[in-house]
């Protein structure tokens, strides 16, 4: 079985693209149903959807990679030609590194950001309630958060970043001087709104507010920072109050129509109005940008600011590489110990059917009284023989290539057991 990390991100495509694999938490089992489906119970698998990306981590045969990748480009919508150009799909050491650099924040828009190993671990719980990770995902996600923990101790990778929020905050302050005579909407309720009100309430704002489907979540959060909430459909009739909308929930369709923020630029007398949607798919439809006194900007916006921080944390890359490089040496080599599981287990078959054939005929023989020593010789004999059988029937074979193995093979025997010797 091969180890695959199959998917895309804000590296490798735009947010169009990324928007169509987005799927809420609710629609994650469904797709673990079907791979397994169409795949086999002996796969395994794990999906992965952010605002920044979708993954799906999965054991399958060699010759299932390519109907992988179809099945995958099939969930969002896209011919597999689209999963080649803006994805990837990496393979067992390339797999396993792709895994230890999302963990530790190395392929976060924000690097070193450590959202994400808690997303990555939430993905990971669903999949293995669903069961739907045996022992090799278990061994390469149970590395990933160790090396996570060892980046994330032993480096500064996140000592100067920039996060998200802090990015919306800045973004806001370059088209507001000062934001606490403004009033602020955040549409969902969920960590990130939660991140950006903390950082939006440090500048002190005329007014918060949360619009949430749940009331009564929305109005919990709204409570910490001495906001107010409302319900998610009264947004139409309340949008024109807001100076600043910041929206990120989990909908499927956007929650803001054209329509509504024309309607509110009317009401404010065309007074501007920043709009950042941090959704993937979006909250707020696209044609708004198109509309004057509207600066409407999305996550992908966001990594410019975030890149001008980049520098400060460069240094404690290489760092972190070497300790990821270090991780994949080590799950390969496990990865590789594994595959040879079967084989040994075959050996040992093998040999216990010959001891057992050799203890068999030494009872006979004690059993008629023979001599002890002329026992032991038998058994030892029988065993020799019938373990040196394959080796010496390979040393006299016409092919020279088996010939030349069987050297080598014997060759590397007594290598090893001259170490052994001179150790003991």
């Amino acid at each position: 079985m091969s180890v695959l990390a199959i998917g895309l991100n804000h590296q490798t495509a735009p947010i169009n693209i990324r928007e169509q694999f987005a799927w809420a938490s609710d629609r994650i089992k469904t797709h673990l149903d079907d791979f397994r489906n169409q795949f086999g119970e002996k796969t395994e698998a794990a999906l992965l959807s952010t605002c920044n990306r979708t993954e799906m981590y999965c054991t399958v045969s060699p010759q299932h990679i390519g109907d992988t990748k179809q099945w995958f480009a099939g969930l969002g919508g896209e011919s597999l030609s689209i999963l080649d150009t803006h994805g990837y799909t990496l393979e067992n050491d390339n797999a396993a590194r792709h895994a230890f650099r999302v963990a530790s924040g190395l392929d976060s828009m924000v690097l070193g950001e450590p959202q994400i190993l808690g997303q990555l671990k939430n993905a990971v719980q669903t999949a293995r309630e669903a069961g739907y990770l045996g022992t090799t995902l278990n061994q390469l996600f149970d590395r990933s958060f160790t090396i996570a923990k060892r980046v994330r101790s032993s480096t500064e990778i996140g000592s100067h970043s920039i996060s998200m929020a802090a990015a919306a905050v800045r973004l806001a302050s370059q088209l507001f001087e000062d934001v606490s005579e403004l009033q602020v909407l955040f549409v969902g309720a969920g960590e990130m709104i939660e991140l950006c009100m903390t950082h939006f309430a440090a500048k002190k704002p005329k007014k918060m507010c949360v619009a949430n489907r749940n009331f009564t979540k929305g109005q919990e959060l709204a409570a910490r920072f001495k906001g107010q909430a409302f319900e998610l459909s009264e947004i139409a009739q309340k949008l024109h109050e807001f100076d600043i909308v910041i929206s990120c929930t989990a909908s499927d369709v956007p929650l803001i129509k054209l329509e509504s923020v024309q309607s509110a630029l009317k009401k404010r007398k065309n007074m501007p109005i920043f709009m950042l949607d941090l959704a993937v798919p979006r909250d707020i439809e696209p044609k708004v940008q198109d509309l004057r006194n509207v600066y409407l900007y999305t996550v992908d916006h966001l990594s410019k600011i975030v890149e001008n921080n980049k520098e400060n944390r460069l240094a404690s890359v290489a760092k972190a590489e070497g300790i990821i490089d270090e991780g994949v040496t080590g799950f390969l080599s496990w990865l590789n110990q594994r595959d040879d599981v079967p084989l040994i287990q075959r050996l040992h078959q093998k040999t216990d059917q010959w001891r057992e054939l050799e203890i068999a005929k030494a009872k006979k023989m004690i059993a008629k009284g023979e001599d002890i020593n002329q026992i032991l010789e038998m058994m030892s004999k029988g065993l020799t023989q019938k373990m040196l059988h394959g080796a010496m029937a390979d040393l006299h074979s016409k092919d020279l290539v088996t010939r030349d193995k069987a050297q080598y093979a014997i060759e590397h025997f007594f290598l090893q057991g001259c170490k052994r010797h001179t150790v003991e």
